[in-house]
């Protein structure tokens, strides 16, 4: 028996026999050819077989998987379409005389080398459709034809080294129990479809392909990313019983889908998820999210050539509202530099980046940029219930600057016409100490908080969170920090303002009661975190989570702040 670690892309747990997929390889020879023209025609003959079969797939998925996985080939189909790439084949077997397949390869691998040096890993990991393109269109040039996965006749876990999104696309459900890769995350396609499908996955699973055969038995774990090979009978044994209590709690955590989140002694709160691109969105609906407590709009600026334009921002800004209908959506703005850059932004090199000209205070340095993010949201504020939140306030002077500015360009809006909905809300995030200690002066003027707790955590401790030597310091459980966070809130109430918390803590169950008695108005987390927070937090008492804290707040360290929290969660599952 041997345990291989991967990621877990795709919730489940599965016993079965691998079924190993093994690629055909295409021999790709560079050419010499003297009729062009002949060439030139096989590619427009692959171009038409490939929109063909392209778009046969997408009806089919839009049938079995809905719009979203539907959307992926539609993707494909503007590939096909994408004169810079089809233009750029045709010139080369033109120009070098050289033959079609080795020039789609040339070309499409040109693309492939931009996509892939994205730090973005969601775009990174598109450069998985310019693969499937080009090798459809090859194998029609070549008269290849793949093996193909939906021809499957019994029960198995497929083993791949990639699945590209045709490849999960054609799985039957009726046989395919899950699937493990050794490349991609839990953004690639074969991730996302994945988890549409409901069909349990690991992937980025390294150097597992090797160690199995087709008929080899295994065990995969979808919630935590291990691969057990070759399993005794032991392990089998004791993962059945995991298996049955997974499908059991899946069961019935889906019963606080549509629930009010509140305590067991009926406080409500809002449970809301963090996103990063409109993409998200989906997955926030389908586990009855009560907000976006973080959109992190800075994944809209990375992966391209040139900053998103006035209108593809409002695009994205109005999509995430609508989808959302009235819940609040929190939006931040533009939150980069520290280990976040831009390819075709050059920020000026610091001693240190992470105290430097980042987020709020580049944006101030920078206001044509600001301005154009801006102008987006407050027209996009017609659509829902907007809240912008300003990322990296230190003091109320940057706050006020800020807020004058967003008026100007309110009124510069108004002036020209466009409507703006005058109940937006503004807010800042808690991020740095010097905020948290302010809170008093800033809940006079701002609309709300969000406590940021990786950064101020970060700050708190004066620790790099990512620097290893001092990991020892990120302490979200100190004594120190609660005091911190107790102020926030108790500030913020006091003007009948509301405050959310939106950082890693928020996300983590052994905190919860905590965060409960800390008296937050919203915890914000990923989305498959939603329900089971949401089910955690009906068996805790509002009363019994104040008595924690303050029994936590006195304590002199993390260690026996945990101590006393495992006590009370014990308890709490008793």
């Amino acid at each position: 028996m041997k345990i291989i670690n991967g990621i877990g892309a795709s919730e489940g747990i599965q016993i079965g026999k691998i079924y190993k997929y093994e690629v055909t390889e295409l021999s790709i020879i560079k050419k010499d050819i003297i009729d062009i023209d002949k060439e030139l025609a096989k590619l427009e003959v692959s171009l038409d077989k490939s929109m063909n079969e392209i778009e046969v797939i997408r009806c089919n998925t839009l049938e079995n998987m809905g719009e979203d996985a539907a959307a992926i080939f539609s993707a494909h189909l503007e590939i096909l379409k994408d004169p810079e790439l089809i233009d750029g084949i045709k010139n080369l077997i033109v120009a070098d005389k050289v033959n079609a397949e080795y020039a789609v390869d040339t070309i499409t691998k040109q693309f492939l080398s931009i996509f892939e040096a994205m730090d973005n890993e969601y775009i990174r990991e598109r450069a998985a459709d310019i693969k499937d393109v080009a090798k459809r269109m090859i194998e029609h040039i070549l008269g290849v034809q793949s093996q193909g996965l939906d021809s499957l006749f019994e029960p198995v876990i497929i083993l791949a080294k990639d699945l590209t999104p045709s490849d999960t696309a054609s799985l039957n459900k009726h046989y395919v129990m899950g699937f493990i890769t050794e490349i991609g995350g839990r953004t690639s396609h074969s991730a996302i479809m994945a988890r549409t499908m409901q069909i349990p996955a690991v992937t980025g699973a390294s150097n597992v392909y090797e160690e199995l055969e087709t008929g080899d038995r295994v065990i995969l774990n979808g919630i935590t990313g291990e691969i057990i090979l070759h399993p005794t009978e032991d392990a089998i044994h004791s993962y059945k019983e995991r298996v049955q209590q997974f499908i059991e709690d899946k069961k019935k955590l889906q019963e606080f889908k549509n629930f009010k989140s509140k305590t067991r002694d009926g406080i409500s709160f809002d449970i809301a998820a963090n996103i990063g691109c409109p993409e998200d969105i989906d997955q926030v609906l389908e586990v009855g999210a009560d907000g976006i407590g973080l959109f992190r709009t800075e994944f809209l600026y990375m992966g391209r050539e040139k900053f998103p334009t006035e209108e593809e921002q409002f695009s994205a800004y109005k999509t995430v509202l609508e989808k959302m209908e009235q819940r609040p959506v929190v939006i931040r703005t533009l939150d980069i530099g520290g280990d976040k850059e831009l390819d075709y932004y050059q920020m000026p090199k610091e001693l240190n980046p992470f105290l430097g000209n980042r987020a709020i205070r580049l944006c101030l340095n920078e206001p044509e940029i600001f301005k154009v993010q801006i102008r987006a949201l407050l027209r996009a504020s017609v659509y829902g219930n907007l809240h912008i939140m300003l990322p990296m306030i230190a003091t109320i002077d940057e706050f006020r600057s800020v807020r004058n500015e967003i008026h100007k360009i309110e009124k510069e809006l108004i002036s020209e016409g466009v409507q703006v909905n005058p109940e937006y809300k503004l807010g800042i995030m808690i991020e740095i100490p010097s905020a948290a200690l302010s809170a008093s002066v800033f809940a006079k003027e701002v609309d709300f908080f969000s406590i940021g707790t990786n950064d101020l955590i970060q700050y708190t401790f004066a620790a790099d969170r990512m620097n290893e030597k001092v990991s020892y310091l990120y302490q979200p459980f100190h004594p120190s920090l609660l005091r911190l966070v107790n102020m926030v809130v108790d500030a913020a109430h006091k003007e009948k303002k509301w405050v959310g918390m939106c950082g890693e803590m928020g996300g983590d169950t052994k905190a919860l009661p905590l965060l409960l008695g800390l008296e937050l108005d919203e915890i914000s987390m990923s989305a498959p975190t939603v329900l089971k927070v949401r089910s955690l937090a009906s068996k805790i008492s509002k009363i019994d989570a104040k008595v924690l804290l303050e029994e936590s707040l006195m304590k002199e360290n993390q260690e026996q702040v945990l101590e006393l929290v495992e006590d009370f969660l014990t308890n709490i599952e008793d």
